[in-house]
């Protein structure tokens, strides 16, 4: 098994704006001296964990971000013929090995959740749901410094964790690190936030009464042509994913497909963009990987701007192989603009090599 597959998209975004910033506008970089628009890793992260590839592929696999375990257990332990007040005191116990509790919120809503975002896998849930259960019918609970071992685990069948990682500031000993890295996504090109203006009219509004609108608004928007940069450790992945070369070879093979399909969803009512990549390189090797973003740092121009960063991706890639050596073993792409290549076939080459 090689140890690395690397991941090299070029995806046509129409005007639109799928990730905002604090103010409600697309993210934006500079870049090469330019302004460029940006998507950010962890929105192209989410939309591949939302994506109905992955909840198709890695259906019981997939793991939960989320602060309401606690809420969770108090469920359960209430179907299980606990009162109120006894269910959330076992919860409480038990949630703790996530993280801490958030007192203010259980004071003002009276519900039982960590302070932070735990991402937790299914075996983690079971097996917490499992502890409070036995400590309802009269088992003792371990003591604190067991409780993590006894609900947490290193490496499972959660692929999303597998891939993306988790920190658990509480107990560092149960984080992952990530078998995935996945870059800023930028456009090729120099680009710019644009404005919508744009008005509502009252339907119920009256011929003599003013012709003014009813609401008047702007919305920031971009559209561009975006690069994004993923590598994926597989050796890694195999170990978060408790040595399971199957399950290895669904992750890698939903997360090719995802990333060229799934965008993030940001005003996607009032902008349609389903965009899918028309272009992607992949790349199998053990040498240390290298991203090729580098082919961009002088924006491309021209009437096709796609065709142009798919020319300055290749040339940058024949480059660094001209000057470090081969920086991969075996490649395949997909071209839309060439119509040559297919996303089965990219899906089949990322994990040829995984048995």
């Amino acid at each position: 098994m090689k140890r690395f597959l690397q991941l090299h998209y070029l995806t046509v975004y129409p005007p639109s704006n799928p990730n905002r910033d604090d103010q409600g506008r697309p993210k934006t970089a500079h870049y090469g001296g330019v302004a460029r628009l940006r998507i950010s890793s962890q929105a192209l992260k989410r939309a591949a964990r939302q994506s109905d590839v992955f909840q198709d592929k890695l259906n019981g696999h997939l793991g939960q971000r989320t602060q309401r375990i606690g809420e969770v257990i108090v469920a359960h332990l209430k179907e299980a013929g606990a009162d109120e007040e006894k269910a959330t005191e076992i919860a409480k116990q038990v949630t703790d090995a996530f993280g801490k509790l958030d007192a203010e919120v259980e004071k003002k809503q009276g519900v039982v959740r960590t302070r932070q975002l735990a991402f937790i896998s299914p075996d983690e849930r079971k097996m917490a749901l499992d502890l409070a259960e036995r400590v309802l019918k009269g088992e003792g609970l371990p003591e604190a410094k067991d409780l993590s071992k006894a609900v947490l685990r290193k490496a499972d069948g959660a692929a999303d964790i597998a891939m993306f990682g988790r920190m658990l500031a509480d107990d560092p000993d149960f984080n992952r690190d990530a078998a995935v890295q996945v870059a800023h996504a930028i456009t090729t090109h120099r680009a710019v936030v644009e404005d919508d203006y744009y008005t509502a009219v009252d339907d119920l509004k009256r011929p003599a009464e003013d012709a003014g609108a009813g609401f008047v608004g702007d919305a920031g928007f971009g559209s561009g042509v975006f690069y994004l940069y993923v590598c994926v450790n597989r050796a890694l992945l195999l170990d978060n994913l408790d040595g399971d070369a199957s399950l290895t070879k669904a992750a890698t093979e939903a997360l090719v497909e995802a990333l060229a399909t799934a965008s993030p969803p940001g005003k996607r009512n009032s902008f349609a963009n389903f965009a899918r990549a028309g272009f992607v390189l992949a790349e199998r090797g053990d040498q240390q990987p290298r991203s090729l973003a580098s082919a961009f740092l002088r924006p491309v121009d021209g009437a096709d701007l796609m065709q142009s960063s798919i020319g300055a991706l290749k040339d940058m890639a024949v480059r660094m192989d001209d000057a470090y050596g081969s920086c991969a073993d075996a490649r395949s792409e997909m071209n839309l603009v060439a119509g040559d290549g297919t996303l089965g076939e990219l899906v089949a080459f990322s994990s040829a090599d995984l048995g």
